[in-house]
């Protein structure tokens, strides 16, 4: 069940951005951030949330990037940088001072970001599923997948205008679903997925937002000469099934982090790509234990 909000803040010229937030916020408590994975939602994380051990010691804030789920923009230009900017209003508007960031993929280098833009802010990073470069021929040749090839053709189908009649594509979802989580893993979760694409991604408005959000999945900038200026804990988790990019490429990456307080690498076997929803128990309790030895 979607259970998210919106709140304005000021950035590309006024934005209004989905989130879910435990409630009641606890000032006492320190904060988890949650950034979910290409085409998704907060409803990612509601395993996080219903884990009553982790929800118990920190207040979960789920914040969905821009192009996705209920997050709106004047702006049709977007990037990773500005979801990484509005994160941090978002924080403001609710009284949040500083917090963790767990994110799943293109979650992964939103944290990275928030982590380098306001070093004061973030008391650690959890990326999830993920990597830190661009679509480079070393990420091709470290086992990650071909986002050129991939996105590419998902590029073409988006650019054309579509009635107000139209919907993402159900074999889109379905896509989605097994690079994501090796496939769905009930008729149900299959049909909530997309229940959801369908709501997020109708109409032209809709068509132009999940273009935006493919073209800034394959054109992204890498970040490698910048994760020194990352100086909080990194805890990386990744999942030896995850079809999208390797445990050998986190295991190299993960020494990019060369001024952090910490950074290792938790390896989850059979874990997918979503980590977070494939492995909920794992992913939870990890966060759990990070928040309480970083906090």
């Amino acid at each position: 069940m979607t259970m998210t909000q919106t709140v304005k803040v000021p950035h590309l010229g006024g934005s209004e951005i989905g989130y879910r937030m435990t409630q009641p916020y606890d000032a006492s408590k320190p904060t988890l951030v949650m950034v979910n994975s290409f085409s998704t939602s907060a409803d990612l994380y509601t395993p996080q949330f219903e884990d009553e051990t982790l929800s118990g010691m920190a207040n979960l804030l789920a914040i969905e990037l821009f192009g996705h789920g209920d997050t709106r923009s004047p702006s049709e230009q977007f990037t990773y940088w500005d979801t990484a900017i509005a994160n941090f209003q978002v924080m403001d508007a609710l009284g949040v001072g500083d917090a963790f960031v767990l994110g799943t993929s293109q979650g992964g280098w939103v944290a990275a970001r928030m982590a380098m833009m306001q070093p004061d802010r973030i008391k650690g990073i959890m990326p999830l599923g993920t990597s830190m470069d661009y679509e480079s021929q070393r990420s091709h040749e470290m086992g990650c997948w071909n986002g050129d090839e991939v996105c590419s053709p998902v590029i073409a189908q988006l650019s054309e205008p579509v009635g107000d009649d139209w919907t993402v594509d159900g074999d889109f979802t379905d896509f989605i679903l097994s690079a994501g989580i090796g496939g769905p893993a009930s008729e149900e979760q299959r049909q909530h997925w997309h229940k959801v694409h369908r709501q997020n991604y109708s109409g032209d408005a809709g068509r132009r937002r999940l273009l935006m959000c493919a073209v800034n999945l394959r054109d992204r900038d890498g970040l490698h000469g910048r994760l020194p200026f990352v100086t909080c804990p990194v805890l990386w988790m990744h999942g030896t099934s995850d079809q999208v990019y390797s445990v050998a490429n986190a295991q190299h990456e993960i020494k990019l982090f060369t001024n952090a307080r910490d950074a290792k690498v938790q390896v989850v076997e059979g874990g997918q790509h979503f980590l977070s929803a494939s492995h909920p128990d794992v992913v939870s309790a990890a966060a759990a234990e990070f928040i309480g030895t970083w906090a």
